[in-house]
């Protein structure tokens, strides 16, 4: 079956990096287009960024154009998103998952969600 492992998440000061990954099993992972979302206490998840299958285009959220950058590596299955001068705002549990790159929205049956990873950035 389809998994998604989130991973380097952690406790940052305001103006710091971190650098998530997804590790991408059970699915041809090159033949779809990824996102990255995040969920904040008490909100809904929302989209963030999304990358298409080869990697060539890129999308993101207005928040966070310009401080993070999405990238995946098609021959290990891994979904990345470089986080640049991170905010507390940023803060949220953050997931990978297949997506629509047009509608920024998981396509119809490959509504797969990890546990996600914990970011969060302080003041």
């Amino acid at each position: 079956q389809v998994q998604l492992v989130e991973s380097g998440g952690g406790l940052v000061q305001a103006g710091d990096s971190l650098r998530l990954s997804c590790a991408a099993s059970g699915l041809y992972f090159s033949r779809y287009a990824m996102g990255w979302f995040r969920q904040a206490p008490g909100k809904e998840r929302e989209f963030v960024s999304a990358i298409s299958t080869s990697g060539i285009f890129t999308n993101y959220a207005d928040s966070v154009k310009g401080r993070f950058t999405i990238s995946r590596d098609n021959a290990k299955n891994t979904l990345y998103l470089q986080m640049n001068s991170l905010k507390p705002e940023d803060t949220a549990v953050y997931y990978c998952a297949v997506i629509n790159y047009a509608t920024r929205t998981p396509p119809n049956g490959m509504d797969y969600w990890g546990k996600g990873t914990l970011v969060t950035v302080s003041s």
